[in-house]
Protein backbone atom coordinates (compact mmCIF):
# COMPACT_ATOMS: atom_id res chain seq x y z
CA UNK A 1 0.00 0.00 0.00
CA UNK A 2 1.18 3.62 -1.38
CA UNK A 3 1.79 6.06 1.91
CA UNK A 4 -0.90 8.45 1.92
CA UNK A 5 -0.27 11.70 0.08
CA UNK A 6 -1.28 14.33 2.81
CA UNK A 7 -2.01 13.54 6.11
CA UNK A 8 -5.44 13.97 7.20
CA UNK A 9 -5.74 15.65 10.68
CA UNK A 10 -9.55 16.03 12.50
CA UNK A 11 -10.55 19.00 13.66
CA UNK A 12 -9.70 20.81 16.73
CA UNK A 13 -11.83 20.52 20.01
CA UNK A 14 -13.25 23.28 22.13
CA UNK A 15 -14.43 22.94 25.45
CA UNK A 16 -18.39 21.59 26.28
CA UNK A 17 -17.95 20.16 22.20
CA UNK A 18 -19.71 16.94 22.35
CA UNK A 19 -17.87 14.03 22.32
CA UNK A 20 -18.85 10.27 21.90
CA UNK A 21 -17.94 7.52 24.73
CA UNK A 22 -17.75 3.97 23.02
CA UNK A 23 -16.88 0.71 23.96
CA UNK A 24 -15.54 -1.08 20.80
CA UNK A 25 -13.63 -4.09 22.68
CA UNK A 26 -13.71 -5.44 26.09
CA UNK A 27 -16.38 -5.35 29.13
CA UNK A 28 -15.04 -2.65 32.17
CA UNK A 29 -15.47 -2.01 35.28
CA UNK A 30 -17.63 0.76 36.76
CA UNK A 31 -16.18 2.84 39.13
CA UNK A 32 -12.78 2.89 36.85
CA UNK A 33 -14.99 3.91 33.84
CA UNK A 34 -16.83 6.37 35.91
CA UNK A 35 -13.29 8.01 37.11
CA UNK A 36 -12.37 8.90 33.92
CA UNK A 37 -15.42 9.90 32.49
CA UNK A 38 -15.54 12.52 35.23
CA UNK A 39 -11.84 13.81 33.54
CA UNK A 40 -13.81 14.23 30.27
CA UNK A 41 -16.72 16.25 31.63
CA UNK A 42 -14.78 18.47 33.28
CA UNK A 43 -13.97 19.80 29.49
CA UNK A 44 -16.42 18.53 26.88
CA UNK A 45 -19.89 17.16 26.60
CA UNK A 46 -19.68 13.27 26.41
CA UNK A 47 -22.48 11.28 25.30
CA UNK A 48 -22.99 7.00 25.00
CA UNK A 49 -25.10 5.00 24.18
CA UNK A 50 -27.32 2.83 27.66
CA UNK A 51 -26.17 -0.62 26.07
CA UNK A 52 -22.71 0.93 26.62
CA UNK A 53 -22.24 -1.74 29.64
CA UNK A 54 -23.37 -4.61 28.16
CA UNK A 55 -21.12 -8.02 27.67
CA UNK A 56 -21.19 -11.07 25.97
CA UNK A 57 -18.22 -13.51 27.19
CA UNK A 58 -15.22 -11.35 26.96
CA UNK A 59 -16.69 -8.89 24.59
CA UNK A 60 -18.86 -5.28 25.71
CA UNK A 61 -21.56 -6.95 23.97
CA UNK A 62 -21.93 -8.76 20.68
CA UNK A 63 -20.31 -7.26 17.36
CA UNK A 64 -23.46 -5.95 16.29
CA UNK A 65 -24.00 -3.84 19.26
CA UNK A 66 -20.54 -2.92 19.12
CA UNK A 67 -20.25 -2.51 15.65
CA UNK A 68 -23.30 -0.53 15.42
CA UNK A 69 -22.46 1.97 18.13
CA UNK A 70 -18.82 2.86 16.51
CA UNK A 71 -20.04 3.12 13.08
CA UNK A 72 -22.99 5.93 14.64
CA UNK A 73 -20.38 7.72 16.41
CA UNK A 74 -17.79 7.75 13.44
CA UNK A 75 -20.69 9.14 11.40
CA UNK A 76 -21.41 11.79 13.96
CA UNK A 77 -20.55 14.91 12.35
CA UNK A 78 -21.86 17.41 15.28
CA UNK A 79 -19.40 15.68 17.60
CA UNK A 80 -15.46 16.11 17.82
CA UNK A 81 -14.03 13.05 19.20
CA UNK A 82 -14.14 9.48 20.44
CA UNK A 83 -13.05 8.01 23.85
CA UNK A 84 -12.86 4.11 23.80
CA UNK A 85 -14.21 2.90 27.12
CA UNK A 86 -11.80 -0.15 27.87
CA UNK A 87 -9.27 -1.97 25.27
CA UNK A 88 -9.32 -6.15 26.04
CA UNK A 89 -9.86 -7.48 22.93
CA UNK A 90 -12.62 -7.25 20.06
CA UNK A 91 -11.76 -4.43 18.23
CA UNK A 92 -10.23 -5.74 15.16
CA UNK A 93 -13.60 -8.12 14.38
CA UNK A 94 -15.03 -4.71 13.82
CA UNK A 95 -12.85 -3.35 11.05
CA UNK A 96 -14.47 -5.23 8.18
CA UNK A 97 -18.15 -2.89 8.61
CA UNK A 98 -16.40 0.21 10.23
CA UNK A 99 -16.82 3.65 7.73
CA UNK A 100 -13.61 5.00 8.38
CA UNK A 101 -13.29 6.56 4.70
CA UNK A 102 -16.78 8.39 5.52
CA UNK A 103 -16.01 8.94 8.72
CA UNK A 104 -16.53 12.53 10.18
CA UNK A 105 -13.44 14.64 11.16
CA UNK A 106 -13.09 13.71 14.60
CA UNK A 107 -10.39 11.95 16.13
CA UNK A 108 -10.12 8.91 17.83
CA UNK A 109 -8.64 8.53 21.47
CA UNK A 110 -7.88 5.02 22.78
CA UNK A 111 -4.66 2.68 23.09
CA UNK A 112 -4.11 -1.14 23.61
CA UNK A 113 -6.78 -3.08 21.87
CA UNK A 114 -7.87 0.03 19.65
CA UNK A 115 -4.62 -0.32 17.90
CA UNK A 116 -6.19 -1.79 15.13
CA UNK A 117 -8.27 0.65 14.50
CA UNK A 118 -5.39 3.02 14.81
CA UNK A 119 -3.70 1.21 12.78
CA UNK A 120 -6.75 1.26 9.98
CA UNK A 121 -7.37 5.12 10.05
CA UNK A 122 -2.95 5.33 9.26
CA UNK A 123 -4.15 3.40 6.49
CA UNK A 124 -6.11 5.86 4.76
CA UNK A 125 -3.70 8.74 6.00
CA UNK A 126 -6.22 9.74 9.43
CA UNK A 127 -4.30 11.47 12.40
CA UNK A 128 -5.54 10.14 15.63
CA UNK A 129 -4.64 9.94 19.70
CA UNK A 130 -2.84 6.96 20.98
CA UNK A 131 -3.45 7.47 24.60
CA UNK A 132 -5.09 6.90 27.81
CA UNK A 133 -8.98 4.98 27.54
CA UNK A 134 -11.83 5.95 30.10
CA UNK A 135 -11.05 2.91 32.79
CA UNK A 136 -6.97 4.12 33.04
CA UNK A 137 -7.89 7.79 32.35
CA UNK A 138 -8.86 8.32 36.18
CA UNK A 139 -5.99 7.32 37.40
CA UNK A 140 -3.39 9.56 35.31
CA UNK A 141 -1.86 12.66 36.98
CA UNK A 142 -2.94 15.97 35.89
CA UNK A 143 -0.20 16.63 33.28
CA UNK A 144 -1.30 13.70 31.44
CA UNK A 145 -5.04 15.23 30.97
CA UNK A 146 -3.48 18.64 30.08
CA UNK A 147 -1.37 17.13 27.40
CA UNK A 148 -4.45 15.33 26.52
CA UNK A 149 -6.47 18.48 25.99
CA UNK A 150 -3.46 20.00 24.48
CA UNK A 151 -3.21 17.77 21.74
CA UNK A 152 -6.88 17.86 21.26
CA UNK A 153 -7.60 21.50 21.02
CA UNK A 154 -4.33 23.03 19.96
CA UNK A 155 -2.61 22.97 16.41
CA UNK A 156 0.85 23.74 18.01
CA UNK A 157 3.13 20.21 18.68
CA UNK A 158 3.23 18.70 21.64
CA UNK A 159 6.34 18.99 24.03
CA UNK A 160 8.86 15.95 23.49
CA UNK A 161 8.85 12.85 25.96
CA UNK A 162 11.99 11.53 27.38
CA UNK A 163 13.18 7.22 27.41
CA UNK A 164 15.24 5.73 29.97
CA UNK A 165 17.41 3.81 27.71
CA UNK A 166 19.48 4.03 24.14
CA UNK A 167 19.14 0.84 22.30
CA UNK A 168 20.55 1.64 19.22
CA UNK A 169 21.67 4.83 18.85
CA UNK A 170 21.01 7.35 15.51
CA UNK A 171 18.10 10.06 14.72
CA UNK A 172 15.01 9.13 12.42
CA UNK A 173 12.05 11.38 11.34
CA UNK A 174 8.96 10.11 10.34
CA UNK A 175 5.31 9.50 10.66
CA UNK A 176 4.26 7.92 14.08
CA UNK A 177 2.98 4.64 13.50
CA UNK A 178 2.39 1.44 15.47
CA UNK A 179 0.55 0.99 18.93
CA UNK A 180 0.40 -2.31 21.14
CA UNK A 181 2.71 -5.17 19.96
CA UNK A 182 0.44 -8.07 19.38
CA UNK A 183 -2.14 -6.20 17.87
CA UNK A 184 0.41 -4.54 15.28
CA UNK A 185 2.08 -8.15 14.42
CA UNK A 186 -1.87 -9.59 14.28
CA UNK A 187 -2.75 -7.24 11.09
CA UNK A 188 0.76 -8.10 9.44
CA UNK A 189 -0.87 -9.27 6.38
CA UNK A 190 -4.44 -7.65 6.05
CA UNK A 191 -5.41 -4.64 4.22
CA UNK A 192 -5.79 -2.57 7.65
CA UNK A 193 -2.00 -2.32 8.34
CA UNK A 194 -0.78 1.40 6.56
CA UNK A 195 2.83 1.97 4.98
CA UNK A 196 5.57 1.99 6.98
CA UNK A 197 8.43 3.49 4.60
CA UNK A 198 10.40 5.73 6.68
CA UNK A 199 7.69 5.37 9.36
CA UNK A 200 8.39 5.37 13.16
CA UNK A 201 7.01 2.33 14.87
CA UNK A 202 5.70 2.86 18.50
CA UNK A 203 4.97 -0.29 20.17
CA UNK A 204 4.42 -1.15 23.30
CA UNK A 205 2.66 -4.32 25.27
CA UNK A 206 1.56 -5.91 28.42
CA UNK A 207 1.62 -9.32 29.84
CA UNK A 208 3.44 -11.08 27.31
CA UNK A 209 6.34 -13.47 28.43
CA UNK A 210 9.69 -12.62 27.14
CA UNK A 211 9.26 -15.05 24.83
CA UNK A 212 6.28 -14.20 23.19
CA UNK A 213 7.72 -10.76 22.51
CA UNK A 214 10.69 -12.46 20.53
CA UNK A 215 8.02 -14.43 18.87
CA UNK A 216 6.05 -11.22 17.68
CA UNK A 217 9.69 -9.12 16.86
CA UNK A 218 10.26 -12.21 14.48
CA UNK A 219 7.30 -12.26 13.15
CA UNK A 220 7.94 -8.42 12.20
CA UNK A 221 11.61 -8.83 11.33
CA UNK A 222 10.56 -11.98 8.78
CA UNK A 223 7.67 -9.61 7.25
CA UNK A 224 10.30 -7.04 6.32
CA UNK A 225 8.65 -4.30 8.95
CA UNK A 226 12.15 -3.43 10.25
CA UNK A 227 13.85 -2.84 6.39
CA UNK A 228 10.91 -0.09 5.96
CA UNK A 229 10.73 2.12 8.97
CA UNK A 230 13.64 4.61 10.07
CA UNK A 231 13.56 3.81 13.55
CA UNK A 232 11.72 2.11 16.97
CA UNK A 233 10.35 3.67 19.84
CA UNK A 234 9.56 1.42 22.90
CA UNK A 235 6.86 2.35 25.30
CA UNK A 236 6.11 0.44 28.10
CA UNK A 237 6.33 -3.39 28.25
CA UNK A 238 3.87 -3.63 32.08
CA UNK A 239 4.24 -7.24 33.51
CA UNK A 240 6.13 -9.15 30.61
CA UNK A 241 8.87 -10.55 32.99
CA UNK A 242 9.42 -14.42 33.50
CA UNK A 243 9.43 -15.21 37.50
CA UNK A 244 12.71 -16.17 38.72
CA UNK A 245 14.59 -15.79 35.41
CA UNK A 246 18.05 -14.06 34.79
CA UNK A 247 17.03 -12.22 32.07
CA UNK A 248 13.99 -9.75 31.83
CA UNK A 249 12.05 -8.37 28.66
CA UNK A 250 14.35 -5.28 28.54
CA UNK A 251 17.15 -7.62 28.10
CA UNK A 252 15.39 -9.37 25.40
CA UNK A 253 14.25 -6.14 23.75
CA UNK A 254 17.72 -4.62 23.57
CA UNK A 255 19.29 -7.82 21.87
CA UNK A 256 15.74 -7.59 19.46
CA UNK A 257 16.52 -3.56 18.72
CA UNK A 258 20.35 -4.27 18.17
CA UNK A 259 19.01 -7.38 15.44
CA UNK A 260 17.29 -4.82 13.92
CA UNK A 261 19.89 -2.39 13.58
CA UNK A 262 17.30 0.94 13.11
CA UNK A 263 18.03 3.60 15.71
CA UNK A 264 15.87 2.52 18.64
CA UNK A 265 14.90 4.11 22.24
CA UNK A 266 13.21 2.50 24.85
CA UNK A 267 11.13 3.11 28.30
CA UNK A 268 9.17 6.05 27.02
CA UNK A 269 6.11 6.56 29.27
CA UNK A 270 3.37 5.59 26.59
CA UNK A 271 0.99 2.29 27.35
CA UNK A 272 0.11 0.46 29.89
CA UNK A 273 2.22 1.48 32.95
CA UNK A 274 1.41 3.92 35.29
CA UNK A 275 2.05 7.01 33.14
CA UNK A 276 0.47 6.73 29.47
CA UNK A 277 1.30 9.90 27.61
CA UNK A 278 -0.79 10.78 24.90
CA UNK A 279 1.03 11.28 21.45
CA UNK A 280 -0.74 11.97 17.60
CA UNK A 281 -0.36 8.88 14.97
CA UNK A 282 0.27 9.86 11.94
CA UNK A 283 1.95 13.56 13.02
CA UNK A 284 5.93 13.56 12.20
CA UNK A 285 8.40 13.00 14.82
CA UNK A 286 12.02 13.28 15.30
CA UNK A 287 13.87 10.46 17.26
CA UNK A 288 17.47 11.28 18.67
CA UNK A 289 17.70 7.46 20.18
CA UNK A 290 21.18 8.22 21.45
CA UNK A 291 19.56 10.67 23.92
CA UNK A 292 16.54 8.61 24.11
CA UNK A 293 14.25 11.26 23.37
CA UNK A 294 10.96 12.19 21.19
CA UNK A 295 10.47 15.18 19.46
CA UNK A 296 6.87 16.35 17.41
CA UNK A 297 7.27 18.28 14.75
CA UNK A 298 3.77 18.88 14.25
CA UNK A 299 0.02 19.17 16.08
CA UNK A 300 -2.23 16.70 16.01
CA UNK A 301 -5.58 18.91 14.68
CA UNK A 302 -5.97 21.41 12.25
CA UNK A 303 -5.40 24.68 12.54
Amino acid sequence: MKAPVRWQKPLPLRPQDTVHVIAPAGPFDRPGFEAGLAIIRQRYTPVHRPDLFESHRYLAGDDERRQDEFSGALMDFQARALFCARGGYGTMRLLPELPLADAAPSVLVGFSDITAVHLALQALGRVSIHGPVLTQLGRQSSDVHERLFRLLESPEPAPPLTGTATYVPGTAEGPLIGGNLSLFASLLGTPYLPSLDGAVLLLEDIGERPYRVDRMWTHLRLAGVFERVSGIVLGDFTDCDEKNAAYNSADVLRSLAQEAGVPCAAGFPIGHGAVNQPVPLGTTVRLDAGEARLTFLEGAVRA
